[in-house]
């Protein structure tokens, strides 16, 4: 008689028993799961799954789709390797490269293609995706030894992923094959093609933009917004890292292994300084007109050490910088908007007196002395102490916050007398050709490290505020992040290689039993691909430091 496993399934609350080596899709059937969308895979013990995960011991399993974080990443990275074979089809020869998020959706471009790719190039793509896809050809996964891997890749030209392998030494490399295709991907994969029915691929400046759905709405794809301010911040740093020869994972590791890692620090922190003078010399120049200095960035973009070494930067060009700090200008508490769960909503533009903060702006610029107001955070009152400002010709007012590009927070002040900043950790390299590393992941590794170092909050606390974060970020500082003058990137070459120091045992300490397990587990993967990086070489103004600590700024 076949033993038994016990079963408990989330999704219907169940418990039951199957043979062991059952599959999660056997289960599902079994179960008649069903949710809004098809079932990608599964949460198995807080841990990502495929369908074709076999059971051998007792487990609590939730299934999910698209709708989920884990499901969007499934989606997107098996849609990668449906355009990668796609490329290869249509152009032998020819690498796809999958660049950065942008405009809601992918840029790609195809490397050994000469000039900007043709719109009809484009909708031959996209039919041969489609093709591919109503072949509704399975993802399998397989191990192989890793040597074989390497050698593979070598022949097929993927050097930035033989490098990775090399750099991250394993006996054995698990690798995902569609037809003829075989690749290396940093996650798991929808059961077969047929499940990535909704796509667009357009032309988009020289290469591809590969459109999604919406992950709140997967019935809707996401609309185009163009970011091309965004895009060209992007570019500007693939140029950059390409001519230094450090656009991978393997290629940042292999310059540590060969005891070149202090270098790394000195070349990125030098490229900071200049970009942040040149900013402060832009500013300089309109300071016929210009009074004030918008900041504005996503959590852990490091923006506030920004705005500081742009004071200095602003010092050393003859200005005098006062920073004006939005925390004292919140309504009172009876006045703060609810959100839609009835709770206070510090979010929200109008939790600012938006009113006051455009008239004590008006009274400065006309000459006149206010009286600054401070916030009591914990009576949640706004009260006076009798602090006093008064500008003078050479002042340049600094104002940094998440609202700081809205343009309702200073509607009364001209136009020409702003010059505006959106700061955010763009990581212009990637894990290989057909793996990015997200934005995201490179800011929530940032905030995990300092929110457990300085605010007494666990690597859980920290993951499971990240999705409400996300939608605040979404909401209130993305849709006006194309009204800057200029967007600085503040992420670092090295600092994953930093990071992963700080961060694997925070993340370690994440319990198995809770959900934001799967997300730790995930990050900690993601950081084994690095070569550690020591930190003795970073200078003390160095955004990193807001966040690894050693700084020489204030941050109270």
């Amino acid at each position: 008689m076949a033993k038994l496993v016990e079963i408990i399934c989330e999704n219907n609350n169940s418990k039951k028993h199957y043979p062991m080596g059952v599959t999660l899709l056997e289960i599902a059937k079994d179960q008649n799961i069903s949710l809004a969308n098809p079932i990608f895979g599964a949460l198995v013990n807080n841990e990502v799954r495929e369908l074709d995960y076999h059971v051998f011991s007792p487990k609590q399993i939730l299934f999910f789709d698209l709708s989920s974080p884990a499901g969007m990443r499934m989606y997107q990275r098996s849609l990668f390797f449906v355009l990668e074979k796609a490329v290869r089809d249509v152009l032998p020869g020819k690498r796809l490269s999958v660049e950065h998020s942008v405009s809601k959706g992918f840029y790609c471009e195809i490397e050994g293609f000469e000039g900007s790719i043709p719109l009809s190039l484009a909708f031959t793509l996209g039919d041969r995706m489609r093709e591919i896809i109503a072949r509704d050809i399975p993802f399998t996964s397989e191990k192989m030894a890793t040597t074989e891997v390497i050698k593979y890749f070598d022949n097929q030209g993927y050097a930035e992923k033989s490098m990775l392998l090399k750099t991250r030494p394993r006996l054995y490399t698990t690798v995902y094959r569609l037809d003829d295709r075989m690749d290396y991907f940093y996650g798991c994969m929808v059961p077969s093609s047929g499940y990535l029915k909704k796509f667009d691929l357009v032309k988009y400046y020289d290469g591809l933009l590969l459109m999604v759905p919406k992950r709140s709405n997967p019935s809707e794809m996401e609309d185009l917004i163009l970011q091309d301010k965004m895009f060209d911040i992007f570019r500007e740093y693939k140029a950059w890292v390409e001519i230094l020869g450090v656009s991978s994972i393997g290629s940042i590791n292999q310059m540590v292994l060969d005891g070149n890692g202090d270098e790394l620090i000195k070349i990125g922190e030098a490229l900071q300084e200049k970009k942040v003078g040149q900013i402060a010399d832009e500013i300089r120049k309109h300071r016929d007109t210009v009074s004030m200095v918008l900041i504005s960035g996503p959590s852990s973009s490091g923006k506030t050490t920004f705005a500081k070494k742009l004071a200095i930067q602003l010092k050393v060009a003859g200005l005098t910088p006062v920073t004006l700090s939005l925390d004292n200008y919140f309504v009172d508490r009876d006045k703060t908007p609810l959100d839609e769960n009835g709770q206070f909503d510090f979010e929200s533009i109008y939790s600012l007196d938006i009113e006051a903060f455009n008239q004590d702006l008006l009274s400065l610029f006309s000459g006149k002395e206010i009286e600054l107001p401070k916030f009591s955070f914990e009576h949640g009152k706004r009260f006076y102490d009798g602090t006093k400002l008064l500008i003078t010709d050479k002042t340049i007012l600094l104002i940094e916050g998440i609202h700081a590009l809205n343009p309702l927070l200073t509607h009364l002040v001209d136009a020409d007398k702003k010059f505006k900043v959106y700061v955010s950790a763009l990581t212009s390299l990637s894990v290989d050709g057909h793996n990015r590393i997200p934005t995201t992941d490179n800011r929530l590794i940032r905030r995990i490290i300092r929110d457990f170092r300085y605010r007494n909050y666990s690597a859980l606390d920290t993951i499971s505020r990240w999705e409400s974060v996300r939608r605040g970020e979404d909401k209130y500082i993305f849709p006006f992040q194309e009204e800057a003058d200029v967007m600085f990137n503040s992420s670092l070459l090295f600092e994953l290689g930093v990071l992963k120091q700080y961060a694997d045992p925070v993340l370690r300490e994440v319990p198995p039993s809770v959900k934001e397990y799967a997300e730790a587990q995930r990050l900690l993967k993601f950081l084994e691909y690095f070569v550690p990086i020591d930190d003795k070489e970073i200078p003390p103004t160095s955004i990193i430091r807001e966040f690894l600590g050693g700084s020489s700024f204030s941050y109270k």
